[in-house]
C-alpha cells in the first residue's frame, strides 16, 4: 500500500474529482487512470528517445509530428487552462483512444467506449498539476496506487473490484515460474496484476526469449489472456499491459463461468484470485462445470473451471477462501476429491486473515496444483504463513517479519522438506491421510502443537503471597487515610 506523502497527494487528487462533481469511485479511478496513462506514454516515449539518441539509432515516435503537442510534457505547459482543456479533450483523448486501432486488439476494443468526464478547464489543470507531482518511478508503485484507489470503492462487498496485494502476486508467480512457452490466463483479471507480474518475471529471468522471433511474437500476441465482466477494469487492464510492453494481450469481456466461455484445455498456467462472495443460478453456469461440482458457489466453480481450461501438465496457483479447504458440503468435497484423486495437488499455503485488509478480513490460502487427468498426488506440502512483511491490521505497515522468502526457498527445495516435523511451519502430509480425513486440506488438521509444561507453585504458597499483598495494601490504605484526615 502507498503511504505518507504520496498517499496524501493521491487523497487530494481524489478530493479534486469529488468536489468537481465526479463522485462515483470507479469513474474517479477510470479518469485518474486515463491521465496517468497519458503521462506514462510520454515518459516511456522520452526514455526510448533518449536511448535511441545515446545508441545513435533512428527513433520512430508513437506520436507523429502533428501529434507531438499531445505529449504530457507539451500540453501541461500551455498558456491557459482553456487551451490545455481543448487540446486534451479534442486531441489527446481521441489520440489515446485510437492507439492500436486495428479493431482486434484489447486496447482498441475497450478504449472505444471510453469517455472523458472531467467537466472544466480549471479542474483538469488542478489534476494535471497534482499528477505531475506524483513520484511514480518504480513500476510497482503504479500497482500500489491502483490498490489504494480500489480500496476506496465503497461497494467492495458487491463488485469485488480489488487488486491482490503485489507482493502476494509476486510470490505466486515466483512459485510457478512462467516459461517463454507458457499460455497464461487470469479468468477474473481485474486490473491485470497477475499478467503484469508474469510478464515482468519473464523479462527478468528469460530476457533471451526476445532475441527469438517466434517467442517474441508469442509473448506479444498469444501468451497472455484475461477475462472480466467490468469494462472499466478491462480498459485499465489493457492500458496496464500496453504500458508494460505487451502489444496485444487477449483480454475479453466475458463471464468465465457461463456457457459463453467454451475454453477447454487451452492454457498452460492459471494465475488467479477469483471472486469469493456470492452465488449464481444454475442456469447461468456452464453445465461442464456443474458436472465436476454441483454448486452455486463461485469459489468452487472457478476451481472446476481451472481444471477444464488447463492443458494436461498445466499448472495453477490460485487463491481460495479457507472454507474451500474444509467445507463439509458435497460440492466442497467433490472439488477437493477431483483435484487430489484425478490431478496432482502440490501445495497448500495458508495465509493470515490480515493479508487483504483494509478492505477484507477473510482467511485465505493458495492452492498450487498440476492438471494430469490421471492422478499423481502422493503427498501435499503445507505451509503456515504467519507474516507477509506487513502488519495484519488495517494500516498494513511494513514490518521485518516476512515468511515469503522462506516459502519460495522451501517450495523450490522439496527434498529438504521430507524430514520436517509437523510442529514446524512447513511439512508434507501423505495423500492417504488426507483422503481418510474426508479430503480436508486445512493445515490445522495436520499441524501438531508442542505444549511446554509449566510448573506452578503449590496452592498454599500462592494464597500466602496473595494474603501478604492484601495485608500490604490495607496497611498503605490506612496510612493514606490517616494522612488525609489529619490534614
Amino acid at each position: 500500500m502507498i503511504t505518507g506523502e504520496l498517499r496524501n497527494k493521491v487523497d487530494k487528487i481524489w478530493e479534486t474529482f469529488w468536489t468537481g462533481g465526479i463522485t462515483n469511485p470507479l469513474d474517479v479511478i477510470e479518469q485518474f487512470t486515463y491521465l496517468l496513462f497519458i503521462k506514462q506514454l510520454d515518459d516511456v516515449e522520452t526514455t526510448k528517445e533518449n536511448e535511441a539518441n545515446f545508441l545513435g539509432i533512428p527513433f520512430e515516435s508513437m506520436f507523429p509530428e502533428d501529434c507531438q503537442k499531445y505529449r504530457w510534457s507539451k500540453f501541461k505547459n500551455l498558456g491557459s487552462a482553456e487551451e490545455m482543456y481543448d487540446v486534451v479533450l479534442n486531441g489527446v483523448f481521441p489520440f489515446i483512444k485510437n492507439l492500436h486501432q486495428d479493431g482486434d486488439s484489447a486496447y482498441a476494443k475497450y478504449m472505444g467506449d471510453a469517455i472523458f468526464k472531467i467537466p472544466t478547464p480549471s479542474m483538469l489543470t488542478k489534476i494535471v498539476d497534482s499528477i505531475d507531482g506524483l513520484e511514480l518511478g518504480e513500476a510497482d508503485t503504479k500497482g500500489d496506487l491502483y490498490e489504494y484507489l480500489l480500496s476506496r470503492v465503497a461497494t467492495a462487498g458487491t463488485n469485488g473490484q480489488f487488486r491482490t496485494p503485489r507482493h502476494i502476486i509476486k510470490m505466486m508467480v515466483n512459485l510457478v515460474k512462467p516459461t517463454p512457452e507458457d499460455i497464461i490466463i487470469d479468468p477474473a483479471m481485474g486490473s491485470a496484476g497477475f499478467l503484469i507480474e508474469a510478464q515482468q518475471y519473464l523479462r527478468e529471468n528469460h530476457a533471451d526469449m526476445f532475441l527469438n522471433a517466434g517467442l517474441r511474437e508469442h509473448f506479444n500476441n498469444n501468451m497472455f489472456y484475461g477475462n472480466d465482466m467490468d469494462r472499466t477494469m478491462l480498459r485499465i487492464g489493457a492500458m496496464n499491459m500496453l504500458l508494460h510492453g505487451v502489444d496485444n494481450p487477449n483480454i475479453s469481456y466475458r463471464d468465465s463461468l457461463s456457457e459463453q466461455n467454451i475454453d477447454t484445455e487451452k492454457y498452460t498456467l492459471v494465475l488467479a484470485n477469483p471472486p469469493f462472495k456470492g452465488s449464481l443460478d444454475y442456469e447461468a453456469v456452464s453445465s461442464d462445470l456443474l458436472k465436476i461440482t454441483k454448486t452455486k458457489k463461485t469459489e468452487l466453480l472457478f476451481l472446476a473451471l481451472f481444471l477444464r481450461i488447463l492443458k494436461k501438465g498445466g499448472r495453477a496457483a490460485v487463491i481460495v477462501p479457507d472454507g474451500v479447504l474444509f467445507g463439509s458440503s458435497n460440492a466442497h468435497k467433490q472439488i477437493r476429491k477431483e483435484i487430489l484423486d484425478n490431478n496432482k495437488l502440490d501445495a497448500v499455503i495458508s495465509m493470515p486473515s490480515g493479508v487483504f485488509k483494509p478492505y477484507a478480513g477473510v482467511s485465505t490460502a493458495i492452492l498450487i496444483f498440476t492438471k494430469t487427468g490421471s492422478g499423481g498426488t502422493d503427498k501435499v506440502w503445507f505451509y503456515d504463513m504467519k507474516a507477509d512483511g506487513f502488519s495484519l491490521d488495517d494500516k498494513r505497515q511494513e514490518i521485518s517479519e516476512n515468511d515469503i522468502p522462506d516459502i519460495i526457498e522451501r517450495f523450490n527445495n522439496f527434498e529438504a522438506e521430507a524430514e520436517r516435523k509437523r510442529t514446524q511451519q512447513s511439512f508434507f502430509v501423505p495423500v492417504e491421510e488426507i483422503v481418510s480425513n474426508d479430503y480436508d486440506l486445512s493445515i490445522n488438521k495436520y499441524k501438531e502443537v508442542e505444549y511446554e509444561a509449566v510448573e506452578y507453585e503449590p496452592t498454599e504458597v500462592i494464597f500466602e503471597k496473595i494474603e501478604e499483598i492484601e495485608t500490604q495494601i490495607q496497611q498503605e490504605l490506612a496510612e493514606l487515610k490517616k494522612l488525609l484526615c489529619d490534614s
